[in-house]
């Protein structure tokens, strides 16, 4: 599949936003007009740098508010249009994109309408250009991409055809089917972009709400597929208006929409193999895959194949100063299984929960304060086969992060999410054991001391905080690289403003993570910062809190077992139980409980959930839970009250913020 991107897309000027383009490995470019208008470069000058970076110039767009016009204005916009022409000759370009009408000056003629798209047609081909007619979805009278196909077929020219635009299809909820039965000769062109499903007008959807593919809730896959059926070979280009993209780095940023190319075509592959074309019959997926490259002459790329995770291996943070966070995991429970025989590196365990200290003092960061504090920095996942799984990252634009290993040392495929955490791939075995841990101490997992026998812990879920600018980039990076499913966002009201949160899991829930989009606080004085985390390949640092959460079987006795150990709660207001009796109306001795160890509580059709959490140390917190039934969920409804009591644990601790 050939891939492309509107220049559009992306931040910055153009000679950046072609060079962005090639280092992200893209086959061609649409130019959008105002960045040729705005640019120091000569046409010349682009077509020579297109060329000397390995890009082709697929499309030359926008040309609006040509068609269902007036006579006087007819003859202006033709005049216009020739000049776009040699613009384009002088570029070495060869196709143009036409938008529908949309203005209010225009007339209800379909005759007309033909007419008109003839002349452009015809003077188009005395450039040697060929014109591609997009349906906008905000069109005056032509919004519907069979509308438009009808008129260029109506028109029968052989330099106009129809550009095929998913925002436009899918935002008007237009059955896409169709589109196999389009001659592929009379499709020009074809753009694909995303979006979250919105109730607004499409014209400011379309504007500042588009995502790249994977980002959104389209079904693009099913799209490409049937303009695949319908024989298209030309090239797949996004075209994403987005406020966000055009504000973030433009080598990244094309990084990711490759990213979602890749994806899109992987996805796309999937969808022909799964739903073979009417007639062919049922077939496994291999048969059909076979069939699906002897019929369609569009090749579509796969990656290696893997299974989503099986669980969590270990979480890391990285400290400086590693005494707090000592302290802290020994009062929940955890055992100290001594320190790496080559790495200054600590393991911790409780049960099958395996948290790694990582005493690295090289963290840098805009708040000289918070360089070094804890700070989660790698999880590990269990998997089938780390080599596999890593391949198919690195094809999706993941950078390796490979550490360094001595003899007899377990290898770690290891690759940099967009966040900068860093994931590793370790082998999974089926009793939950991990082979590396021999690599600490005398090589055991002792029980932690006053964890009752038969009890156990596990990693249940690990929250990382997303910069605002990167959270779409996130979730389509562990949707693409890790096969985990994202799940409806919501959002949860804190002392700071709305946190965005989106859980991404793995069907048996043995994996769950959730990013959350926090707002940016500016506070003064840098003892404040309650965590500074680098975005990747940026080198710009935030203020986040993350948390490792742990399940075990009985939170109750957890709890006060840690309590004995000197656990500084955080400390629930008694309005919280009030309010918790009057919705539940809980048993008053578990109440007590409740109340005595700040233990917060939900209940749903399903099950029950209790859960307490720890202070924050530098970044990092941990929170502590008990899934009772089938309970499936995280207690939003404390979400809230965990974010009021953080906010004021750590305002106590900073009182000049």
């Amino acid at each position: 599949m050939r891939t492309g991107i509107a220049t559009v897309c992306l931040s910055g000027t153009l000679r950046e936003k072609m060079q962005a383009c090639a280092v992200a490995g893209f086959d061609g470019i649409e130019i959008f007009e105002q960045d040729l208008v705005t640019s120091p470069l000569s046409p010349e000058e682009v077509r020579k740098m297109a060329a000397d970076l390995g890009l082709t110039l697929d499309l030359y767009q926008p040309f609006r508010d040509f068609d269902s016009v007036p006579e006087d204005l007819l003859a202006a916009n033709l005049r216009r249009a020739a000049s776009k022409f040699r613009l384009m000759s002088r570029l070495g370009m060869d196709t143009i994109l036409v938008c529908s009408n949309v203005a209010t000056a225009s007339i209800d003629d379909d005759g007309l309408r033909a007419e008109q798209l003839a002349a452009l047609a015809a003077l188009a081909q005395d450039h040697g250009v060929k014109v591609a007619y997009e349906a906008l979805a905000w069109g005056k009278y032509v919004n519907d991409y069979e509308h438009a196909h009808r008129l260029v077929e109506a028109v029968d020219h052989p330099n106009l055809g129809t550009c095929l635009d998913s925002f436009h299809i899918l935002s008007r909820d237009w059955d896409t089917a169709p589109i196999e039965s389009f001659n592929p000769e009379k499709i020009f062109f074809v753009q694909v972009a995303d979006a979250p499903k919105l109730s607004m007008d499409v014209l400011s959807w379309s504007r500042h709400y588009r995502v790249f593919p994977g980002e959104g809730q389209f079904e693009l896959a099913k799209f490409l597929g049937h303009v695949v059926r319908a024989g298209y070979t030309g090239p797949v280009s996004l075209e994403v208006f987005n406020d966000v993209f055009r504000q973030s780095d433009v080598e990244r940023t094309a990084v990711d929409a490759m990213r979602s190319l890749i994806w899109l075509e992987e996805q796309s592959a999937k969808w022909l193999d799964a739903a073979p074309a009417s007639g062919n019959g049922a077939g496994t997926r291999a048969d059909n895959a076979a069939a699906r490259r002897r019929r369609y002459p569009m090749e579509l790329a796969t990656l290696p194949q893997v299974a989503e995770p099986a669980g969590f291996n270990f979480a890391e943070v990285r400290a400086a100063d590693t005494a707090a966070l000592e302290t802290l995991l020994g009062q929940l429970g955890f055992a100290f299984n001594g320190r790496h025989r080559t790495k200054n590196v600590q393991l911790w365990t409780m049960g099958h929960a395996r948290v790694i200290i990582n005493e690295d003092s090289s963290q840098e960061s805009l708040d000289p304060q918070a360089a070094g504090a804890p700070a989660i920095s790698a999880l590990g996942f269990d998997v089938d086969s780390p080599v596999i799984a890593a391949a198919r990252a690195q094809q999706l634009k993941a950078p390796a992060v490979p550490r360094k290993s001595q003899a007899d040392e377990e290898i770690f495929q290891g690759f940099a999410a967009p966040d900068s955490t860093e994931i590793f791939l370790c082998q999974g075995s089926p009793d939950g054991t991990a082979v590396w841990t021999g690599e600490f101490g005398e090589g055991t997992e002792a029980p932690a001391a006053g964890l009752a026998a038969g009890r156990s812990a596990v990693i249940d879920h690990v929250n990382l905080a997303q910069p605002w600018q990167h959270f779409d980039e996130a979730v389509l990076f562990y949707t693409s690289a890790l096969a985990l499913e994202p799940q409806p966002y919501a959002e949860v009201a804190s002392p700071s403003g709305l946190v965005r949160s989106q859980v991404m899991l793995t069907r048996d829930r043995g994996v769950r993570l959730v990013l959350n989009l926090a707002p940016l606080i500016q506070r003064e004085g840098a003892a404040a910062a309650p965590e500074v985390r680098e975005s990747a390949g940026t080198g710009q640092r935030r203020t986040y809190q993350e948390h490792i959460a742990f399940a075990v079987d009985d939170l109750v006795a957890t709890a006060r077992a840690a309590k004995d150990r000197g656990l500084d709660f955080l400390q629930i207001p008694e309005n919280y139980y009030e309010d918790l009796d009057a919705r539940f109306d809980l048993d008053p001795s578990f109440l007590a409980t409740l109340r005595e160890l700040n233990l917060l509580y939900d209940r749903d059709a399903d099950g029950e959930f209790l859960h307490f959490y720890t202070a924050t140390v530098g970044s990092v917190f941990f929170e502590m839970l008990e899934r009772r039934g089938a309970y499936d969920g995280y207690g939003a409804p404390n979400a809230p009250v965990r974010h009021a009591v953080q906010y004021d644990h750590l305002h106590q601790l900073n009182p000049t913020t």
